[in-house]
């Protein structure tokens, strides 16, 4: 008992003498705070009890926690009350992000306003390229697969491409470039899926078509060797039914050329541009049935095409499983090197391909023909058949000297006695006197100044159809006064359906029961009209 007493008591020694050095009385080390996130409140580190700032912290905590309308309001009165806060502009955007984070098609149009609202507002400020890309995002996140409406991913490229023109120096052009190309990875998609119908289908320019619109719009789309391949296949089809025709051989001959020497283009693209992709073997085997020498890329084709193919994501167990449960469009084989296209070329449509392979056989087959555009040869209007046929020899070419002048046409009365037509002819000599003074062209009297002695008249002698009788018209007489009316009908003749009776009432029609049916005129039987027999 006395060794334990002992004990304790030299430990509470110890312990005050440890506890009354200087050394116990150290400053102590500050604990580390913990990590806060500031992505939701980019001014939480702003230490201050400004009312503002109370009130904009409050909004973000309302939102980080899903409180939607909360947060909102909590910004309306920040806006409101508060005018020339330095927190305004965060103020303005994250109102938006109120309704871009609450989601629906509703809020998302209302998170879409808001957005643009703060770009018209503050253009200059670094958020409004922030507020560009989150309108991109509404269409990213509205965007259906590629068999789908595609109408999201159009807008969602617009607006993506407005950000990289309009932002060029801004911290989220990367990210705007990947989201650039995801979306372009699905319209590519959508215009390959139609593409490989119409050809399933033998519609060779549909297919051409878009197939060619893969290949000019979409250069990084992920099956770009598929697209090709497609493409010399749809021409290789052309020239297998150029061969099936019945044409001259020498027009056969280069209606065959055209179509393998794009098909050879088509296929020598994925050879040299996409060395690393799956389908090059494909390409090759056909150039080896063509005949056609296979060419060789240069190493720097080759380094290219390796690191476009390396840059691409491999499908992992939850995109599977996402793309499965959720309706989402599938751009995990996105690429994610090089740079997207800012500015679509002009589309390749199916009319366009059929006109051009409507060019292709006019000129194989009449190689001879003038070329568009050329001056073609006028002939003359009357030709060696028609002077045969008329009995007489070819008329010369008229003098270009030779004044034009009309023919004396002869009077209509007289063609008609003598069953001939009359007929008006131009030419440089001059035209045969009539016999008479005259002539009439359309009713209209044409005096000869081709006679001696005879002077032209100021009106060039042309006079007016009519007769020669010059006596003025009378002048307009008043209208003679209208005659009295008179009642033609003599009393006591009125017709007898008018008169009336002795009493002074108007008597009724007779009825004819044989030409009417009414039920004011049957004859009441009584109880008889109950008996059946």
């Amino acid at each position: 008992m006395n060794r334990l007493v002992i004990r304790v008591s030299a430990v509470c020694l110890g312990l005050v003498i440890a506890l009354s050095s200087p050394s116990a009385f150290a400053a102590k080390k500050p604990k580390k705070k913990k990590n806060v996130d500031l992505s939701a409140n980019p001014l939480g580190n702003v230490q201050t009890k400004q009312p503002d700032k109370e009130l904009f912290d409050k909004a973000m905590n309302a939102e980080k926690h899903g409180k939607f309308d909360v947060a909102r309001l909590d910004l309306q009165t920040l806006l409101n009350t508060y005018p020339e806060s330095e927190y305004d502009m965060r103020a303005k955007l994250a109102v938006g992000d109120t309704w871009f984070k609450e989601g629906g098609t509703a809020a998302l149009t209302q998170a879409e306003q808001e957005y643009k609202d703060f770009i018209t507002f503050f253009p200059n400020a670094p958020e409004a390229a922030e507020a560009q890309m989150r309108v991109g995002d509404i269409y990213f996140r509205q965007m259906d697969k590629p068999d789908r409406d595609y109408a999201k991913a159009v807008h969602a490229e617009e607006e993506y491409r407005l950000m990289l023109q309009q932002f060029p120096e801004s911290t989220l052009v990367p990210q705007a470039k990947q989201r650039l190309r995801e979306v372009q990875e699905v319209m590519a998609t959508r215009e390959a899926s139609i593409a490989a119908f119409y050809q399933s289908h033998n519609n060779y320019p549909a297919t051409i078509a878009r197939f060619q619109t893969v290949v000019d719009t979409y250069p990084q789309f992920s099956h770009m060797d598929d697209v090709l391949v497609g493409l010399g296949d749809s021409y290789e089809a052309e020239a297998r039914y150029v061969r099936t025709m019945k044409l001259p051989e020498a027009g056969k001959a280069r209606l065959e050329k055209i179509y393998d020497d794009q098909a050879i283009a088509a296929y020598s693209k994925v050879v040299l541009e996409h060395s690393a992709s799956p389908h090059v073997e494909d390409a090759r085997d056909r150039l080896d049935a063509m005949n056609v020498k296979i060419p060789q890329p240069t190493p720097e084709q080759i380094a290219a095409s390796v690191a476009l193919e390396n840059s691409r994501r491999q499908y992992r167990l939850q995109d599977r499983a996402r793309l499965l449960v959720l309706h989402q469009p599938d751009v995990v084989m996105a690429a994610r090197d090089g740079e997207p296209t800012l500015a679509d070329p002009t589309p390749t449509i199916a009319p366009h391909v059929v006109n051009q392979i409507k060019a292709d056989f006019t000129e194989s087959l009449n190689p001879n023909i003038p070329a568009a555009g050329a001056p073609l040869t006028a002939k003359p209007a009357t030709t060696t058949a028609d002077a045969a046929a008329a009995g007489a020899a070819p008329a010369a070419p008229a003098a270009s000297a030779a004044p034009l002048a009309l023919s004396d046409v002869p009077a209509a009365d007289a063609g008609a006695a003598s069953g001939t037509s009359s007929t008006t002819s131009i030419s440089g000599a001059a035209p045969t006197p009539p016999a008479s003074s005259g002539s009439r062209i359309g009713g209209v009297e044409i005096l000869n100044s081709g006679a001696s002695g005879t002077t032209v008249p100021a009106d060039g002698g042309l006079k007016a159809v009519g007769p020669e009788n010059a006596t003025p018209l009378p002048a307009a007489e008043k209208a003679a006064a209208a005659p009295d009316a008179v009642n033609d009908i003599k009393p006591g003749t009125q017709p007898a359906a008018q008169a009336s009776n002795a009493n002074g009432k108007n008597k009724k029609p007779d009825f004819d029961k044989s030409d009417e049916s009414d039920s004011k005129h049957k004859k009441k039987k009584g109880l008889a009209k109950l008996n059946p027999f």
